[in-house]
């Protein structure tokens, strides 16, 4: 609330105020400068002072960096992303119907899916990748010579990396989900099948418009997380890397503000899907307020 004119601040509000501030700086400065030094000219270094201002590196980036495909790479991190996002979305909504009654040992079973996110995320990738080198020597054992020999590793995109990626945002997930429904009115079921409407009918038309908004949000966390995710994918994506991957590599290899202009794409496509995922919530809250399917 706007103190009025005259009117003094209460004592603790501009220590408050630097607190806060400071916080947004440490948030947000490293992102702005960042930005900042990818719009360097062509004589443009790595620190401050700019010297120019061009769009020179994203063109560097676009042509490549070395033998890096970045291109490749950006398809693999979209791909696994959506992949992420969809699964993410399924189950979290499935649990939480699930989870809307009492299921015999389902308390266990949430904590042993919340638990992936108290685990350190470079254990839980190497676990996997150990899991499917396992798998790899199982499969290897058993099957016949002539199927093994277009046979890799079951280490790959959609597999052990697709799984990992799963381990973090699932729980995520699920907690939106089980707020979701801990408010849901279950009248407004009961309604729809006192109309005669199937169960199918019921969650398609009443319970899926009136919990959109958050699987939007669901949704977002799903593509954003795992769009940035490093340390569950270094052991358990097999020969290939993801964007994240290759940026991480070449910090030590790339001395040129081409690796900030590759920061500033990956952080715009982030926005971008918040963005999305923002407008499509409030679009899909308009539609419930005016009572629209």
């Amino acid at each position: 609330m706007t103190p009025r004119i005259g009117e003094q601040r209460a004592p603790g509000f501009w220590p408050l105020a630097i607190v806060f501030a400071a916080f947004v700086l440490f948030m947000y400065g490293p992102m702005l400068v960042i930005f900042l030094l990818s719009f360097q000219g062509p004589d443009g270094g790595l620190t401050f002072p700019m010297r120019g201002v061009s769009l020179h590196w994203f063109h560097k980036l676009a042509e490549g960096l070395g033998t890096v495909d970045i291109g490749a790479a950006l398809r693999r991190s979209l791909a696994l992303g959506a992949a992420v996002m969809a699964a993410t979305v399924v189950l979290s909504v499935l649990a939480g119907l699930a989870f809307r009654k009492k299921l015999a040992g389902g308390q266990a079973l949430f904590y042993v899916v919340v638990a992936s996110l108290i685990m350190p995320s470079i254990i839980v990738s190497l676990g996997i990748g150990l899991q499917f080198r396992l798998l790899d020597t199982g499969l290897k054992a058993v099957l016949p010579e002539a199927w093994l020999e277009d046979y890799g590793t079951a280490l790959g995109l959609f597999t052990s990396a697709l799984g990992a990626h799963l381990t973090w945002t699932l729980p995520f997930g699920l907690l939106i989900m089980f707020a979701v429904f801990n408010r849901f009115n279950p009248s407004y079921e009961e309604a729809a099948r006192d109309l005669g409407a199937t169960p199918w009918q019921s969650f398609r038309h009443v319970v899926l418009p009136l919990i959109g908004p958050s699987v939007v949000g669901i949704g977002m966390f799903g593509f954003t997380l795992s769009w940035d995710e490093i340390a569950r994918t270094s052991q358990a994506i097999g020969d290939v890397n993801t964007l994240p991957l290759e940026l991480q590599g070449l910090t030590s290899t790339v001395t040129t503000p081409s690796i900030y202009a590759l920061g500033t794409v990956t952080t715009l496509v982030s926005f971008a899907v918040m963005a999305v995922a923002v407008g499509l919530a409030m679009w899909l809250g308009r539609r419930q307020k005016k009572g629209r399917p």
